[in-house]
C-alpha cells in the first residue's frame, strides 16, 4: 500500500507543478495582455515563490499536527480556487499588476503544504532504507508535471486562450484532490488496505517511533536553529533552488526569445530540463538507496548530493558556451537531471533526523529553497539585462558548487532529538 500512496504522491506533485509552471509557458500572453514588462512578470512570478517560502514551515507543522491526508485535500481545493482566480483578472483593468501578485502569493501559501505533507507521509510510512527511492518517485512527479505542461498548455492556449489552461489545470487537481481523500491514510495502521506483514516491515525501518498525527511534541525551533545538519543542508537547498527555478520560470521564454526559437519549438526543448529531472529523481533516489546499504548513509545521502549538485554546476557552465540553441537545450537538461540526482537526499535526511517532525523540518528547509526560486526569478531578468544571460545561467552554477560544498558538513546519523530511536514496544498510528 506504501507504493501505491508514494504512486499518487508523484501525481500530485506533478499536477502542483502544471499549476506553477503553467504560467510561465502563458506568461508571455500574459504579459502583452496587461502590459507588463519581463521585470513585473518576474514579480507575478516571484509573488507565488514568496508565499510558498513563507508557508513552508507552517504548512509542514500543519501535516504534523492533522495529516497529509487532510491537508493535502483541503490544499487540492485551495489550488483550483486560486489558479481559476489567475485567469478571472480582466483583460485591461488598471490593478491587473496588483491582483496577480495577491493571486499568485496566495496559491504559493495553498501549494507550500505540499512537500511538507509528503515528507511526514515518508516519515510515517517508508522504511529509512526505502526512502531514497520514495522520495525520488514523488520528485519525479515535478520533472513530469514541468515536462506535460509546455506542450499541454501551449496546445490549450494555441485553441482556446491561455484562461483555458489555467481552468483545466484548476480541474485536474480537484480530481487528484478527491482520489487522495479515498486511498489516503496518515499512518499504516490506520489503513484497511495495509497487509500486518507490510505494518511490521515499515515498523522494522523507521528511524523514530512516528505516531499519528498530533501525537507527540514537536521539535523546538530551538533545536532546529543549532542543527549544524538543518542549516547546511537548507542552505544547499537554497542554491539547489535558485538553478532549479531558473528552468521553472524563465527556460521557455529564454529560447523563445533569446535563443530564438518558435513557439512549437520552445515548447519541446523546454521539456528537456524536466524530463531529466522525472529521469534522475527515481535514479538519484535508487542509486542513493544502493550506495547507502553498501556504504552507509555518509555515502549514499551526502555524497551523492554532493555530486549532483557539482554536476549541475559544470552542465549549466557549460550549456552557456554552447552556440546552438538545440546543443545548449541538452546540456542545461542534463544539468536540471544531475540536480535531480541529489533531490532525494534532501528529504530522506531531513526525514530520518527529525521523525515525527519531518512535515516541520523539511518545510524550514524547502522554505530555503523556495527563498532561492523567488529571488532568481526576479534576479535573473536584471541579471540578464545589465550583464547578459550568461551571467544569469554562471550565478546559478557558481551556487550549485557551494551547494554541494555544504553535503559535507551534514551527519546524516545525527537526530534532532537525541535518543528518540524507534522502540519496538511502540505501536505505529496510536493515539
Amino acid at each position: 500500500m506504501r507504493w501505491v500512496l508514494i504512486a499518487w504522491m508523484f501525481v500530485i506533485s506533478a499536477i502542483a507543478y502544471l499549476d506553477r509552471v503553467n504560467i510561465s509557458i502563458a506568461g508571455r500572453f500574459i504579459r502583452e495582455e496587461y502590459r507588463l514588462t519581463n521585470v513585473q512578470l518576474g514579480w507575478v512570478f516571484s509573488a507565488f515563490l514568496v508565499g510558498y517560502a513563507l508557508f513552508q514551515a507552517p504548512g509542514g507543522r500543519l501535516a504534523d499536527r492533522f495529516g497529509p491526508r487532510r491537508v493535502l485535500t483541503f490544499a487540492a481545493v485551495w489550488w483550483a480556487v486560486f489558479t481559476s482566480l489567475t485567469a478571472l483578472v480582466p483583460s485591461g483593468f488598471a490593478g491587473a499588476l496588483i491582483t496577480l501578485l495577491v493571486v499568485r502569493f496566495a496559491l504559493g501559501v495553498g501549494e507550500a503544504v505540499v512537500f511538507p505533507a509528503s515528507n511526514r507521509l515518508v516519515a510515517s510510512w517508508i522504511p529509512s532504507q526505502e526512502r531514497g527511492l520514495a522520495n525520488g518517485l514523488i520528485f519525479a512527479g515535478v520533472g513530469m508535471g514541468a515536462g506535460v505542461t509546455p506542450p499541454l498548455i501551449t496546445f490549450i492556449l494555441t485553441h482556446y486562450g491561455w484562461r483555458w489552461s489555467f481552468w483545466i489545470s484548476a480541474v485536474i487537481g480537484l480530481m487528484a484532490g478527491a482520489v487522495w481523500l479515498l486511498i489516503a491514510r496518515d499512518t499504516p495502521a490506520q489503513h484497511p488496505w495495509a497487509s500486518q506483514r507490510e505494518r511490521e516491515h515499515i515498523k522494522a525501518g523507521l528511524t523514530q517511533a512516528v505516531a499519528g498525527p498530533g501525537a507527540q511534541a514537536a521539535v523546538r525551533w530551538g533545536a532546529i536553529l543549532r542543527s549544524r545538519e538543518v542549516l547546511a543542508i537548507s542552505a544547499s537547498y537554497f542554491t539547489y533552488g535558485y538553478a532549479a527555478y531558473i528552468f521553472f520560470t524563465w527556460f521557455f521564454l529564454y529560447l523563445s526569445t533569446v535563443r530564438g526559437l518558435n513557439l512549437k519549438s520552445s515548447a519541446f526543448y523546454s521539456m528537456l530540463p524536466f524530463l531529466a529531472m522525472a529521469t534522475c529523481s527515481p535514479l538519484g533516489g535508487w542509486i542513493s538507496d544502493r550506495v547507502t546499504k553498501r556504504y552507509g548513509k555518509r555515502a549514499g545521502r551526502c555524497w551523492v548530493a554532493s555530486a549532483g549538485l557539482g554536476l549541475c554546476a559544470v552542465f549549466i557552465a557549460l550549456g552557456t558556451q554552447a552556440e546552438s540553441a538545440q546543443l545548449a537545450s541538452v546540456i542545461l537538461a542534463g544539468g536540471a537531471g544531475a540536480l535531480y540526482i541529489a533531490q532525494s537526499s534532501f528529504w530522506s535526511v531531513t526525514a530520518d533526523i527529525a521523525g515525527p517532525s519531518a512535515g516541520m523540518v523539511s518545510g524550514s528547509m524547502n522554505m530555503c529553497n523556495q527563498i532561492g526560486g523567488a529571488i532568481t526569478a526576479s534576479l535573473t531578468p536584471v541579471l540578464a539585462n545589465h550583464f547578459g544571460w550568461t551571467t544569469s545561467f554562471l550565478v546559478a552554477a557558481g551556487l550549485c558548487a557551494l551547494g554541494s560544498l555544504a553535503w559535507l558538513l551534514v551527519d546524516p546519523q545525527a537526530a534532532l532529538v537525541p535518543g528518540r530511536a524507534a522502540d519496538p514496544a511502540l505501536t505505529i498510528g496510536k493515539r
